[in-house]
This record gives C-alpha cells, structure tokens and sequence, in this order.
C-alpha cells in the first residue's frame, strides 16, 4: 500500500490511476462495436469499466474505513464485469483477443492493487480502538 502521508486525493492512489486507463483502455476498444451495442454491450462495458474508478474515489472519500471497504468491494466486482464484458466482446467476434489481452492484463494488475488496499484497510480496522 501507498505511504498515507503521500496520499492527499484518491487521484494520488496509483489503483485509481489504473482504473482511469482501463476505462479509456475500454472506450478505445468499444468504439468499434457494432452501431446496434451502442445501447447494449459498448453501454454496459462503458459503465462498469467508469465504475471502477468512481468507487475508489467515492470510498476514498467517505468518512469510515466500513465504507471505504463496500465501496472497494464494489469495484472488484465491476472489474470482474468488464472482464466479463471483454471476453463476451472476443466470443462476438468484435474485437481481437491480443486487444482484449492487453487491456486484460491491466485488469489482472488492477484487482490485484484493490485486494491488497482491501487487506489494508482490514488491518487498519482491525488495530483501531
């Protein structure tokens, strides 16, 4: 985990940072779905991949650790959504596995960076008074 006294904004956290590439990582490769996704797969991919992000930040920014952790917990489950998302896209045949690779190892990275702060903050809540 990051040093706290380095950490002044959720946008200092490197797993926010990730989560920002994975998301224009995704709107890179959905731009060229098929023009009937648009309101379908290209709309959920899209939300779930934002997700991420917003949750760190949004967990981040609450008051409690209990919620920090709902909220990292969140964007763990919508990583495993755009993983979802990116496979169903290679099955479909609109876009290329070594696309979807690429994207998919910073997704490895990134849900790996989140179940470690999880641990984290499960150590902190378990050393406060």
């Amino acid at each position: 985990m990051e040093s706290p006294s380095r950490i002044q904004s959720y946008r200092d956290l490197k797993v926010w940072q990730l989560g920002m590439e994975i998301v224009e990582a995704v709107y890179q490769l959905s731009s060229s779905y098929p023009k009937d996704e648009t309101y379908g797969l290209t709309s959920q991919i899209r939300r779930a991949a934002v997700s991420v992000p917003a949750n760190i930040a949004e967990g981040h920014a609450r008051a409690f650790t209990k919620e920090y952790q709902r909220h990292l917990s969140i964007a763990v489950g919508s990583l495993a959504e755009v993983e979802t998302y990116l496979e169903l896209c290679v099955r479909l045949g609109y876009c290329r596995a070594d696309s979807v690779n690429a994207v998919q190892k910073m997704t490895d990275e990134e849900r790996r960076m989140l179940r470690g702060l999880q641990r984290a903050l499960r150590a902190k809540y378990r050393d406060l008074p």
